[in-house]
């Protein structure tokens, strides 16, 4: 469905300045925000909720599904809604604005300023801090649309996906420091048929992270950096965890990120599995590991479990990536000895270390080559 369908549409309309909104960045709005939902969702139209020009106050919000009677509601953003400057009203929620058992809900257009970095500051320098809050989440819904929304200095993960069907995010933008803590990009987890186009994301997370569950995704003109990378994981932090398959990532840009494609799961026993993947048309620039599968993985050595993974990973394609390793290892598949990874292929991979051969390596990899592949492969 079109952007203008989508508003012209919408046939009855709600005005969130009505409902008692300032546009003056400091008047409390959240009430006024959490009227025109229940407005709108009485509504047995198709509906929509109208934030004009200016900035709006906005306190941890749940708009609630469940009961809702229109079948259609679009939220259209023309202003910037931010977070309250005291980073411990939003750090104790989980969630700053979420979305709850929704259906047909689309939002278009927008900013979103969570004022991040004071909690990223007390992360640095202290261990006392709150978690943080996720700016936007759509959790158990289906028939989701964002469209053109700006994330800036999310607290935590700025956008999260998680056990939702048929979501469609396009020309989002996404903007945090690269040092900032957890604040990946956009997360999906335990969902089915999400597609992400024409997206940027500048971050200090994951741009994009792939949890398990996940099924049918497609992520295509993406630009990720600063940031670690498009991840898969990280899985097995449980024994029983459902799988990830069906995910093909197109025409992707990394930009001075640690990793490119990454694949990641805890050396611990777990029924969790991957297949199904491709990785198509990339151009790495000064990545640390353009391409990496690690069963071994372990930020910072902590508690780090010492068994071998349980995930088995298969048919997993990497073909057209080109561009610079920012270390000498540009491929490195160091997979689980119990469950080698099978079926891996390298198709036309070109990636070189400061205009030198870059290398690979390769524990319990099982797989093949076609066209060029440079570096020279270790399958």
């Amino acid at each position: 469905m079109s952007l203008d369908m989508n508003i012209s549409s919408a046939k009855t309309s709600y005005n969130v300045l009505t409902y008692g909104a300032r546009p003056d960045g400091k008047t409390d709005s959240t009430q006024a925000f959490q009227d025109a939902w229940a407005a709108a969702c009485g509504s047995t139209d198709s509906t929509m909720i109208y934030v004009p020009k200016g900035r709006y106050l906005l306190g941890a919000v749940a708009f609630t599904g469940g009961k809702c009677k229109s079948p259609a509601i679009t939220i259209r953003i023309d202003g910037t809604l931010i977070a309250p400057e005291d980073y411990r009203i939003l750090g104790r929620a989980r969630n700053w604005l979420s979305f709850e058992r929704v259906s047909g809900v689309s939002i278009v257009g927008g900013a979103l300023d969570a004022k991040g970095s004071p909690l990223w500051d007390c992360k640095a320098t202290r261990s006392n801090c709150p978690a943080g809050a996720t700016t936007l989440s759509f959790v158990n819904s289906n028939n989701i649309r964002i469209d053109g929304l700006l994330s800036l200095n999310s607290q935590m993960y700025h956008v999260v996906i998680n056990g939702c069907q048929n979501v469609k995010v396009q020309g989002v933008r996404v903007i945090a420091a690269g040092d900032s803590p957890n604040t990946d990009g956009i997360h999906v987890q335990l969902s089915t048929d999400v597609v992400i186009t024409n997206t940027s994301i500048k971050t200090g997370d994951d741009c994009i992270s792939i949890g398990p569950g996940t099924k049918n995704l497609w992520i295509e003109r993406v630009r990720c950096g600063p940031g670690h990378g498009i991840s898969i994981g990280s899985l097995a932090k449980t024994t029983e965890e459902p799988g990830v398959q069906n995910v093909t990532v197109k025409s992707t840009i990394f930009s001075g990120t640690t990793n490119g494609f990454r694949i990641k799961s805890w050396a611990r026993q777990s029924t969790g599995f991957v297949r199904a993947i491709r990785f198509i048309g990339a151009t790495m620039i000064n990545v640390r590991n353009p391409i990496i599968i690690d069963q071994n993985y372990c930020p910072h050595n902590l508690n780090c479990p010492n068994q071998v993974s349980g995930v088995q990973i298969s048919d997993v394609m990497y073909q057209s990536i080109r561009g610079t390793s920012a270390t000498p290892v540009a491929i490195k598949f160091d997979c689980s000895l119990k469950y080698p990874c099978t079926g891996i292929r390298l198709q036309d991979v070109n990636l070189t270390y400061s205009n030198k051969q870059a290398r690979s390596t390769c524990t319990n990899a099982i797989g093949k080559t076609s066209g060029q592949v440079q570096p020279d492969n270790c399958l």
